[in-house]
């Protein structure tokens, strides 16, 4: 479940990409509609896989939250469905007029790489669990290792990108 989680939370934010998207000759409002779709499917899977884990512990006895990957992994899926009420205060504008859209959208952005980043961090500390370190191991083990780094780097590079530079070169 947390390669779906990764995969549709990598696609979500992705959908907004000039460079990587599929969608990207599609119109703002279709390719919203699909981050707040993946945004979704990711967060079903970030909580399906945290129930089967927490029943899994269950049967077998074991102590719940003990390692940085499960605390890690917790605080994940508690920030993405924070996260994806944030995103409905962007789809429904008129709920939260304290701030303005452009700001609004901003700390989406912003709170979204965050959480981003603590999935991307979560996989990787689960990859160096002793289970998956005997499981897969050599050159493998590295290519794996790499794969939540790199995607992190291109999301925050389009993120930084889209909101965080853009804003300082127009004032």
């Amino acid at each position: 479940m947390s390669l779906a989680f990764s995969f549709f939370m990598t696609e979500a934010i992705l959908v907004f990409s000039p460079d990587s998207s599929l969608l990207r000759s599609f119109s703002r409002k279709v390719r919203v509609q699909a981050h707040w779709i993946l945004q979704v499917l990711s967060c079903l899977c970030a909580i399906l896989g945290l129930g089967a884990i927490y029943y899994n512990k269950i049967l077998h006895e074991k102590p719940h939250f003990s390692t940085w990957h499960g605390l890690i992994g917790l605080l994940t899926v508690v920030w993405a469905l924070i996260q994806n009420g944030g995103g409905i205060t962007l789809l429904y504008p008129k709920l939260v007029q304290r701030w303005t859209l452009s700001t609004r959208k901003l700390y989406h952005a912003t709170s979204g790489l965050l959480g981003y980043l603590l999935g991307c961090t979560s996989l990787f500390l689960g990859m160096c669990s002793l289970w998956f370190s005997a499981n897969v191991t050599g050159a493998l083990w590295y290519i794996c290792a790499l794969c939540p780094l790199l995607t992190g780097l291109v999301v925050m590079n389009q993120i930084s990108n889209a909101y965080l530079y853009r804003k300082r070169s127009q004032s």
